[in-house]
């Protein structure tokens, strides 16, 4: 899987770990940055993740920041990025399973890295399970006036 990774100048410790983790389960990572902890803006690296998502750069994302939140935000302005703020492997992989989500955002002063693992490993194993979920999904498309 081609996965998209980037943070925060709160979270690049973090990101390193998770994008290693990644590369040696066999994944493709994707590395958007921040590369140190001088301070950058979440929203710069949160659109990064959306903008790799939507022209198939990637086909999952992670976002992290100190929260997650912000980052999170960031990347749902962009309609091609439906980003869930996840703490532990059952939202993760609700997610998937019921939102279709295709990226994942984390804080990194929130969670550990061995519960940042699980919260990956149930997002990049979880299948969208479609169905009663599908139209659900599709109106997270569609633009309100």
């Amino acid at each position: 899987m081609r996965v998209a990774i980037a943070s925060d100048h709160a979270a690049v410790s973090l990101k390193t770990t998770l994008a290693d983790w990644l590369r040696e389960a066999g994944h493709d990572v994707i590395d958007l940055g921040t590369d140190d902890t001088q301070s950058v803006d979440y929203p710069d690296y949160g659109y990064a993740i959306a903008e790799a998502l939507a022209d198939d750069r990637a086909t999952r994302g992670v976002a992290l920041c100190g929260s997650g939140i912000g980052i999170m935000i960031a990347a749902n302005r962009h309609p091609a990025c439906r980003c869930a703020l996840v703490t532990e492997p059952l939202s993760a992989r609700l997610s998937r399973s019921h939102n279709d989500a295709n990226a994942i955002a984390m804080g990194a002063r929130l969670i550990g890295e061995e519960m940042a693992k699980a919260c990956l490993d149930a997002f990049l194993s979880t299948e969208f399970e479609g169905g009663r979920h599908q139209h659900r999904v599709d109106k997270l498309a569609k633009e309100f006036a």
